[in-house]
């Protein structure tokens, strides 16, 4: 059975292992904090509602079983605890099956809320995890070396990953292939950190080469993740260099964190050892179990089956971004920003307390904790935790046209509803909830270097609109 076992990828299976395993322990974290007021009973969204309207058949969760916050809870904190047991590396310590189960456990759980999470789960990261934490399932304990099929599934996965993104660029807008996609992105983007400032106002040169890059990394480097070593390891080396970019000048949740980690499938240990001789990594491991090589042929071929429709969808005309072909979201289709918004809107959420608002009543307006409001604010880094309502404001300003939810919510802030307050940045009302609510739009733009020296603001900003007019709540006892 040599053949089957991947001895020199000790260290990418301590990466991919414990790495996974920290970006489930952020994911139940956020559940957590997030899921009761977005998705709970009384949520924007409740989750109990979509339970009686969808089967488990069309969406897969133990939550079919029983909904309520406290199990949503208890779920999302075993699922922590399970993580961080993982991160540690303690069921690795065990034998080949202990850390299967663990990570399947995990998959399980999050499978369970993604599969009820609805619009605030809709990101390709989340289906993302799913896959990721499935698949290194299979990665055995330190008993026994790293199964070669394991690895080799996790590069194509990463191939998926980055050859999808570079496909969808190409097929998307001319802002891509005449490489200015960049000159909007910084500013642009969902969630801006401390550093998109900054790199906005790099030359115009530069943010072309950013673009060059792009494309040579989803492109081309994809292909030599799977040549030998150590050209595999280059072509991985590229990939995190890129993604690391990505992490300093943005938030995008744990997309580009993941993505590092799963990288690490393509990096040899005598690549490693080539560059850090010290780094000792040999360890004598015994052969590997029959039953697990069995487990591990076996669901390796169901994968392979279900790549077929991924694997189309890669050369297809109508590309698909970041979609599930199968409801347990294993062998996904991955791709992002196919086109680059060129105009930063902002929905403003204000709230008034006077009676009967006029010309003169004064409006103050609710801070989200990370997308952008306040202009003298400096942008957060948020990332590799994931504010979902934050990115469901920035799709609105775009126009998405499921806004049901963002009803739900001036409901709820108009009833001081504490759980819905705590997502929120800071809060203008903390004595008592607003009599009235409406939501402006805004243009915001960066500030120019000029401004910034004088006036110290991040963002300069114009009203384009109103988006919902002042609003307030029915007074009990009428119709």
């Amino acid at each position: 059975m040599e053949w089957f076992a991947a001895g020199d990828y000790e260290l990418a299976r301590q990466v991919l292992q414990r790495g996974i395993a920290a970006l489930y322990l952020i994911a139940f974290i956020s559940a957590a904090n997030q899921f009761p007021a977005l998705l709970g009973e009384r949520g924007l969204a409740p989750a109990p509602w979509f339970l009686s309207r969808v089967t488990f058949r069309q969406s897969p969760s133990l939550f079919h079983w029983k909904y309520s916050d406290s199990f949503l809870l208890g779920i999302a904190s075993a699922g922590a605890g399970l993580s961080a047991t993982l991160v540690v590396g303690l069921p690795q310590q065990g034998p080949p099956w202990l850390p299967m189960v663990a990570f399947l456990l995990l998959w399980v759980g999050y499978l369970s809320i993604v599969n009820i999470g609805q619009t605030f789960y809709g990101f390709g990261w989340e289906s993302l995890l799913c896959e990721a934490g499935f698949i290194v399932a299979f990665l055995g304990s330190d008993e026994i070396a790293p199964p070669l099929l394991v690895i080799i599934f996790l590069r194509w996965l990463v191939f998926r990953l980055e050859f999808g993104a570079g496909m969808i660029k190409m097929r998307g807008g001319s802002e891509w292939r005449d490489l200015t996609a960049l000159t909007y992105h910084h500013e642009t983007q969902p969630m801006p950190n401390p550093v998109s400032w900054y790199a906005h106002h790099l030359p115009r040169w530069f943010h072309k080469g950013e673009v060059l890059g792009s494309h040579f990394t989803q492109l081309v480097v994809p292909f030599f993740l799977f040549a030998p070593q150590p050209v595999a390891s280059v072509a991985a080396l590229i990939i995190i260099l890129t993604q690391l970019w990505l992490v300093f000048t943005g938030n995008f949740a744990w997309l580009n964190w993941i993505t590092i980690v799963l990288a690490f499938s393509a990096v040899s240990d005598e690549a490693v050892q080539a560059v850090f001789p010290a780094l000792v990594l040999d360890a004598e491991q015994p052969e590997t179990p029959l039953w697990f090589v069995v487990v591990v042929i076996a669901v390796t071929a169901f994968l392979v089956v279900l790549s077929w429709r991924p694997l189309a969808n890669l050369f297809a005309r109508h590309q698909l971004m970041n979609a599930s072909f199968n409801r347990y979201h294993l062998v996904n289709a991955y791709g992002a920003f196919g086109t680059v918004t060129k105009v930063r809107l902002e929905v403003i959420v204000e709230g008034c307390t006077d009676e009967h608002p006029g010309p003169d009543s004064e409006w103050l307006a609710y801070e989200f904790k990370g997308k952008p409001g306040d202009v003298n604010r400096m942008p957060p880094q948020i990332a590799p935790y994931h504010l979902r309502l934050d990115w469901l404001m920035w799709f609105l300003a775009l126009g998405a046209p499921d806004n049901r939810w963002f009803q739900m919510l001036i409901v709820r802030l108009l009833a001081g509803d504490y759980r819905m307050v705590r997502l929120l940045g800071a809060n203008p009302f903390p004595m008592a909830p607003p009599r009235w609510i409406r939501a402006r739009v805004f243009r915001y733009r960066y500030s120019t270097p000029e401004e910034k020296r004088r006036t110290g603001a991040w963002w300069s900003r114009t009203l384009v609109g109103t988006l919902v007019d002042p609003v307030t709540l029915q007074p009990k006892g009428r119709d």
